[in-house]
């Protein structure tokens, strides 16, 4: 193999297809970074059986031909290259050299041969613009468990129908849904749990344009302009989401959300974290006040504007479960509460997105 190509995309290439390295591999050749040269075209690839990578970039190929590298040295290595001249890629069997400028790396290659063929994407089952995706992905995610030993909690659920794609993660305190507008490639509704964590870190590099899906009933694919990325589907069957987040209240507040997170955040630096006591909205007509505190360590206070229907009211949550559900919402945000020791449900203002959030008990 022997090639030259711009050194930011290929820094840009290897760091965003690295995101699917995995952490401790069980077959040493998954550490490795695939590079395929053909025509004019260098392809990288990672894989770890769950999730596949592979992106794109435009190169000047003298001599095609495919090498394997250890992924993330070669992430650092395209990092640190110079920007000034193209970078010189040359392999033999059990070695590369990269050259840029007057900078000159070597590196050992690893068994091509034993590598894994990547799984085939399955059909595109409908479209979606990137960034709409991957504000909806930010939107969920924090609501997803982290426990391993409970998949289906770790999960983000992806829902479809003709003309609506929904995203939901639990991690039992809370659950977030968020629907989303796309264009289906069939008439067939599509559902699939997709582990969160993958999920969010391909929202990381999807860019802008549209985003392909694709979907069976083991993998989702997302396939961009210069990048493809399969995901193993969980097995673990979810909760029935849409029930829990249709909310009827009695009790109404509507606020501006980054406001509110903004108090929120002060607030609670003073919030008894030994208690667990979290931190109080008390809800009066055209007015909360935000609260966190106690005698041991002090106490915070904070008043803004809001508009509310139906009984005064105080409620307590978890102070990062407020800025997540807040943080997920542009402009203002509606809390719908039935009483102080029961969820609310917080909602932008055009109901695309939803969060039930388990309130604390008031000491």
């Amino acid at each position: 193999m022997k090639l030259s190509v711009d050194p930011k995309l290929l820094a840009d290439l290897v760091t965003s297809t690295a995101r699917a390295l995995p952490l401790g591999p069980t077959v040493p050749v998954l550490s490795g970074l695939l590079l395929e040269a053909d025509g004019d075209t260098l392809t990288v690839s990672a894989f770890d059986y769950d999730i596949s990578a592979r992106g794109t970039a435009p190169a000047d190929i003298a001599e095609p031909g495919k090498l394997l590298l250890p992924g993330r040295l070669l992430a650092e290595v395209a990092k640190a290259l110079p920007t000034t001249s193209f970078a010189e890629l040359a392999a033999t069997d059990t070695e590369a050299t990269i050259r840029c400028g007057r900078s000159d790396f070597e590196l050992r290659t690893l068994p091509v041969d034993d590598y894994p063929t990547l799984p085939e994407p399955p059909a595109t089952a409908g479209t979606i613009d990137a960034d709409t995706l991957a504000v909806a992905i930010g939107q969920v995610h924090p609501a997803a468990g982290r426990d391993d030993t409970l998949p289906m909690l770790t999960g983000i659920k992806l829902d479809t129908d003709a003309e609506r794609l929904t995203l939901a993660a639990t991690d039992r305190y809370r659950i977030a849904v968020t629907d989303t507008t796309w264009q289906p490639a069939t008439d067939a509704s599509v559902s699939a749990l997709i582990p969160g964590r993958h999920l969010a870190d391909i929202a990381k590099g999807l860019g802008h344009g549209q985003v392909s899906i694709g979907l069976n009933e083991h993998l989702a694919a997302f396939t961009t302009s210069s990048t493809q990325t399969t995901i193993r589907l969980l097995e673990e069957q979810f909760i029935d989401y849409r029930p829990r987040v249709t909310y009827d209240a009695t009790i109404t507040a509507t606020v501006d959300a980054a406001a509110l997170a903004a108090a929120v955040k002060r607030v609670a630096l003073v919030a008894d974290r030994k208690t667990g006591t979290g931190v109080r909205l008390a809800f009066t007509n055209g007015e909360v006040t935000v609260r966190a505190g106690g005698d041991d360590i002090g106490r915070g206070t904070e008043a803004l504007e809001c508009a509310l229907k139906g009984d005064p009211i105080e409620i307590a949550f978890q102070s990062q479960y407020l800025l997540d559900a807040l943080g997920a919402i542009n402009g203002n945000a509606t809390i719908a509460m039935v009483g102080h020791s029961k969820p609310a449900l917080f909602a932008s203002a055009d109901g695309t997105h939803k969060q039930l959030v388990m309130s604390l008990r008031l000491a």
